[in-house]
């Protein structure tokens, strides 16, 4: 084993970054032995030097990153404060310098990736990050690395795990969604604001990520169609029950049927009971791939959190760390297929609609005559009276697949008609 230790720079000491420190030193001789020299946390950058942090020593602390990042002895520099700017810098500036990177930044790698996998490869460094997708679960490397030999042709998931949690509650328990994210914030899954997880914002740079990886292509956060799950209501978990469904926030990534293009997509969605993403629980993640050779594969496991992040953390620090040793480094940026990314109204997807409807003969020969003017198939259709007797109805609409330009065309002119008196829900319905 080699004896001068690798030297590891700190970005970031908040939740993750603390216990990215404390598995390195509690750990330290079981890291060597696996990487085949000593590391040493040489420099922790952070922003109020003053807080309390247990077991690192105050000598490492520094307020300047970028000195740190400069030194010029440094190994392998960890990002985890998160956002565009300075991290980019940072990142970019610790290549100049001869540092490696491990980063848990979805936002930055999501919206220039581009610019970091380039500078890595001007400099000869290694540009890690799978703790910025599903924290400890194993994936952003079987994608890169296990499954490079196959083609990838849809990878579809739950990449957030506040979501998941607020979500399963109201199906489990009947809860409706303010009072979930009310009990969410209370165990510390949901932040303060947690516009980023409900908006979808956080599963969409998820979502980019994953699907430039998957597709050999670049994808950024702006190709990515968002929907938030905050209309989600406790009436839609009725529907999904009555049709064998419940309702996730997925990430959908999909290869188009003729190879020619690729959509990356994020919204709540309808998926049968049998589905394994439909048993995911609380805030757990789970991601499904289907790949032309290896069949379907699910990675399953905790999605976020100090402990689980840090894990994927290290995990690149160590492998990181081993092509220091060997003057190797791990994979690059693939882009090579350079596929356009469609928009979504050219996705072809399914739709659940909810209408409240007059209660007298005709109305649904008009809802169908829509739905046939616009080239849409309806699958099944369900209709019942109200018990209050007001002359409405409830009628339920599930349709075949069609683009989504289509079936968005369908509802705006089904909103015209005289005797719909309002839709109640619009749901994908996904995961056939």
């Amino acid at each position: 084993m080699r004896t001068r230790p690798l030297k590891v720079a700190l970005l970031g000491c908040g939740v993750v970054g603390s216990e990215v420190a404390r598995i390195m030193t509690t750990h330290a001789d079981d890291l060597a032995a696996r990487i085949g020299a000593p590391i040493e946390l040489a420099g922790v950058a952070v922003r109020r030097p003053d807080k309390v942090r247990g077991g690192i020593p105050a000598e490492l602390i520094t307020t300047d990153a970028t000195a740190l990042v400069k030194r010029g002895d440094i190994d392998v520099v960890v990002e985890v404060i998160g956002g565009i700017e300075p991290a980019r810098t940072l990142i970019t500036t610790a290549f100049e310098h001869g540092a490696s990177v491990v980063s848990a930044n979805k936002a930055l790698l999501a919206q220039d990736g581009a610019t970091l996998y380039a500078a890595a490869e001007q400099h000869g460094r290694d540009l890690y990050y799978e703790a910025a997708v599903a924290g400890a679960i194993p994936l952003i490397r079987p994608l890169r690395e296990s499954l490079a030999g196959d083609k990838i042709n849809r990878v579809m998931g739950i990449v957030n795990g506040t979501t998941n949690f607020i979500l399963d509650k109201m199906d489990s328990t009947g809860a409706g969604y303010q009072e979930a994210l009310d009990e969410a914030t209370a165990l510390g899954y949901a932040e303060a604001d947690p516009t980023a997880d409900v908006e979808g914002f956080d599963a969409a740079a998820k979502a980019a990520i994953l699907a430039g990886i998957a597709f050999h292509t670049r994808v950024r956060l702006d190709d990515v169609y968002r929907e938030g799950m905050t209309e989600v209501t406790a009436a839609d978990f009725a529907s999904a029950r009555q049709m064998g469904c419940t309702i996730k926030l997925l990430a959908i990534c999909e290869r188009a049927a003729d190879g020619e293009s690729v959509t990356a997509r994020v919204h709540p969605a309808m998926i049968p009971l049998s589905h394994p993403l439909a048993s995911v629980r609380e805030a757990y993640n789970a991601v499904f791939v289907e790949a032309e050779a290896a069949g379907r594969l699910m990675f399953y496991g905790p999605g976020a959190g100090g402990s689980p992040t840090a894990s994927a953390v290290l995990g690149d620090v160590v492998a990181v760390c081993r092509n220091r040793l060997n003057e190797a480094t791990g994979p690059g940026e693939s882009a090579y297929t350079q596929l356009p990314v469609s928009p979504m109204g050219d996705v072809v997807t399914r739709y659940h609609i909810s209408l409240d409807v007059a209660d007298k003969p005709g109305v649904l020969a008009q809802v169908a005559t829509v739905f046939a003017e616009h080239g849409v198939s309806i699958d099944t259709v369900r209709q019942h009276g109200r018990q209050d007797g007001d002359g409405e109805a409830s009628l339920v609409v599930v349709t075949h697949r069609a683009p989504d330009a289509a079936l968005s065309g369908t509802v705006e002119a089904l909103r015209k008609l005289d005797t719909v008196r309002g839709v109640a829900s619009i749901m994908r319905v996904e995961g056939e």
